[in-house]
């Protein structure tokens, strides 16, 4: 496997995104971007294109939220990315950010991802890898810590509320590194962009210093088998077009 180049900052990964996205526009037809997992809020800057959003998520106080207060969905779908419906609707961009590992069969939503694109069509995708220490830490400690970190550590008051995250997560073997890259292979789709981002690299303070260096204890404990320099991946997927015919 190679050595993956990481991002230095979260304005480098919106940049890196954002130009992908923006280049996808061919400066008539609306761009049509499916919002997988849509939150809260959108977090991508678009100015300058045309384009249309569609936004499903699972849970209603999240969507509620983004139709009621942000407003700028032009479609919002409450369903299971498992087994939502979008009837014939295809997309020039699927939107997928720090949904897959809350997802078992998370390959199967991959798979309606696939369906959903046209031929060129982008998938944009952010996990946490659960092949380093984080994902690794993650997968050991139970959910209520997770609320408990969310809230205390990152000192987000309103996790684990209704409408507010961490959710459970499942970390299917798919959410990984090797896992993209495998799937990538066998579905046809080539692999544009691969960067890795550590959160605690990225920010200041005492409270990252100490997760840096836990991270560090227990990637060596691990004999290096875990990486610590990131703990999030961004892929850009590109769907292989259909050949001329």
């Amino acid at each position: 496997m190679t050595k993956l180049e990481l991002l230095k900052h979260y304005k480098d990964e919106d940049d890196l995104i954002e130009g992908y996205v923006k280049r996808a526009f061919d400066g008539e037809h609306e761009l049509r971007i499916l919002e997988a997992g849509c939150g809260q809020h959108w977090p991508l800057n678009l100015e300058g294109i045309k384009y249309r959003i569609t936004g499903v998520d699972l849970d209603p106080e999240a969507m509620r939220y983004r139709v009621e207060v942000i407003k700028d969905l032009d479609e919002a779908v409450v369903a299971d990315l498992r087994q939502v419906d979008l009837g014939d609707r295809k997309f020039d961009v699927v939107y997928n950010s720090f949904v897959l590992e809350h997802i078992e069969n998370a390959e199967h939503v991959l798979q309606n991802f696939k369906n959903w694109l046209v031929p060129g069509g982008l998938i944009i995708l952010k996990i946490p890898d659960r092949d380093s220490v984080f994902g690794f830490l993650t997968n050991l400690t139970p959910f209520w810590f997770h609320v408990f970190y969310h809230r205390h550590i990152l000192r987000r008051p309103h996790s684990g509320e209704p409408g507010y995250g961490p959710y459970p997560t499942y970390y299917d073997k798919v959410v990984s590194r090797k896992g993209i890259q495998e799937w990538c292979k066998a579905n046809g789709f080539t692999l544009r962009e691969e960067r890795g981002l550590a959160p605690y690299l990225v920010e200041r303070g005492l409270r990252q210093r100490c997760i840096t260096a836990i991270t560090r204890i227990v990637s060596a404990l691990s004999f290096g088998r875990l990486p610590w320099r990131h703990s999030n991946l961004t892929f850009v997927l590109e769907k292989t077009a259909a050949p001329a015919t």
